[in-house]
């Protein structure tokens, strides 16, 4: 059985690991990739444009589905080598957060909606998931948003100039072999 799950991530992280086709979490740690499985889905929820910025965005920027491989190791920088997992990202249209607030059991009826976001990636019911993507996957005419907040609406794409890569590609970034021993 498919599961499916809230993954956070600033807008701009975001947008790289779409144009590449891959999702890192919570700072590149392996253990929470681990706990998905080839199928499920996986939603990007963005509270901010930038990592570390004051930017506030809060929209969901992505869904997808987990692909078949194993999670994967990379090295960006000597410092720093985040695991990755593939994910088949579908055309979707970042949505704001805001307008389901009321309609999601994970937020409902909570002052503090947004603490469990703080975790960085956990799983939510399907009702939720089927919400979030009728949201994210209507034309936004479709969708019934205050005029203020369709005009925040845009298609989710990535840039052009997304740096990080796939360890197919060998580009600026190099597979690691994992070492589970």
């Amino acid at each position: 059985m498919s599961r499916n799950w809230i993954a956070v991530a600033s807008a701009n992280h975001v947008r790289i690991g779409r144009e590449a086709g891959f999702m890192q979490v919570c700072h590149g740690k392996v253990a929470p990739l681990r706990r998905s499985a080839p199928g499920d889905r996986v939603i990007y929820y963005s509270p901010t444009e930038t990592f570390g910025g004051r930017d506030r965005l809060q929209a969901f920027t992505a869904i997808g589905m987990v692909e078949e491989t194993d999670a994967y190791q990379m090295e960006i920088h000597p410092d720093f080598r985040p695991w990755r997992r593939d994910v088949a990202w579908w055309p979707a249209m970042e949505t704001p957060i805001r307008p389901l607030l009321g309609r999601l059991s994970f937020t409902s009826g909570r002052a503090s909606w947004g603490y469990q976001l703080r975790f960085g990636f956990f799983e939510i019911d399907k009702n939720d998931a089927e919400l979030i993507a009728e949201a994210m996957l209507s034309a936004p005419e479709q969708f019934e948003l205050p005029d203020r907040l369709r005009s925040s609406r845009k298609i989710a794409r990535a840039p052009a100039s997304a740096s990080l890569t796939r360890p197919s590609s060998r580009g600026s970034a190099r597979a690691i072999e994992p070492n589970f021993g």
